[in-house]
């Protein structure tokens, strides 16, 4: 029951047993319990390492297993910030995946490199998704960082997407979580889900990506214009990076289905992705894109966290969102 907190099947039972029998040593553990002493010991050193046991103050050189209240806050602290460890981890990949898709986003069409195809204008990027897509034959991965979808992109993809899933092709989409405000998106992902495709949403996306069969990825030149250019690209160490940051992005991500709980702050992850936003120096119009929202939208979400935080500049923002935990210090 306690493996969930980190606590391997063995090392419970022992730390059961000594609540339950405080003077048992190792050889009537290892009796009770049906398992060899050196196992026993191997258990106790866990516990000890964990903190769960400490020197007992009525026998010298015997150990007691904490109070159970106690233990318990001691496992979960130790998983927080384990898991606090492992979402930096993931930012860092993240930033690290982010950095290599700028660089190639930076390529201009004369330039070759093994493993890079690039593509000028809407009519080749078409044309390439097209035979991409008549190609697929497993999975298909996409970042959808445009918000809420247009009606005619909408139908047009419907037969498309029915073609892939009828032929028994994975769909994994990512969208931004402002979609949900968007009806029509909301029923055009409904009907997605119906037919076995899956969705999940989050604040903010680095680019527009697809990730095909795991060997093939487009991503566009410029997010600003993803109509003017992209670049297709097959390279096995670069495709490995992407599938990698697509996977981490949709652990991370909500079905469309459920609503994400705000954090032990109180804030949204939309409201969380403001704050890093603001932080970084982003203006209304580029946070607008991120998140997928309107300027004025963006404005208005930006405002209510700045008063929640007292702060009269973006500049002070920052350090307040700092000060309250709202922001990790760089110090």
């Amino acid at each position: 029951m306690l493996t969930t907190l980190g606590l391997d099947s063995t090392s419970e039972a022992v730390y059961r047993a000594m609540l339950a029998h405080p003077q048992d040593g190792v050889t009537a553990l290892s009796e009770r319990l049906r398992r060899p002493e050196d196992e026993i010991r191997r258990s106790l050193d866990t516990l000890s390492e964990l903190a769960l046991l400490r020197p007992s103050g009525e026998r010298a050189g015997a150990l007691r297993a904490v109070s159970p209240d106690i233990g318990m806050e001691i496992l979960m602290a130790r998983q927080q910030a384990e898991l606090a460890a492992q979402q930096l981890r993931i930012e860092a990949s993240r930033a690290a995946a982010a950095q290599l898709i700028a660089e190639y986003a930076d390529l201009r069409p004369a330039t070759s490199h093994p493993g890079v195809e690039q593509l000028v204008g809407i009519d080749q990027i078409r044309d390439r998704l097209a035979r991409i897509g008549r190609e697929l034959r497993e999975e298909v991965m996409t970042f959808a960082p445009e918000g809420a979808q247009k009606p005619e992109h909408i139908e047009s993809a419907r037969p498309l997407n029915q073609d892939l899933l009828d032929r028994g092709v994975r769909m994994r989409t990512i969208y931004l979580d402002s979609v949900r405000n968007s009806p029509h998106t909301v029923e055009y992902v409904n009907w997605l889900t119906e037919r076995g495709g899956q969705v999940r949403t989050v604040p903010t996306l680095p680019t527009r990506m697809i990730i095909a069969d795991r060997s093939t990825a487009v991503i566009p030149v410029s997010s600003d214009d993803t109509a003017a250019g992209a670049v297709v690209l097959t390279g096995q160490g670069t495709i490995t990076v992407l599938c990698a940051l697509f996977e981490s992005v949709w652990a991370g991500a909500q079905p469309l289905g459920e609503g994400s709980a705000p954090s032990e702050l109180g804030l949204s992850a939309q409201e969380s992705a403001i704050i890093r936003l603001l932080a970084e120096g982003h203006t209304d119009d580029a946070i607008a894109k991120r998140l997928g929202v309107s300027p004025r939208t963006a404005r208005r979400l930006a405002t209510d966290l700045m008063e929640r935080l007292g702060a009269r500049s973006r500049f002070e923002a920052g350090v307040r969102a700092v000060q309250s935990g709202w922001l990790p210090s760089t110090r």
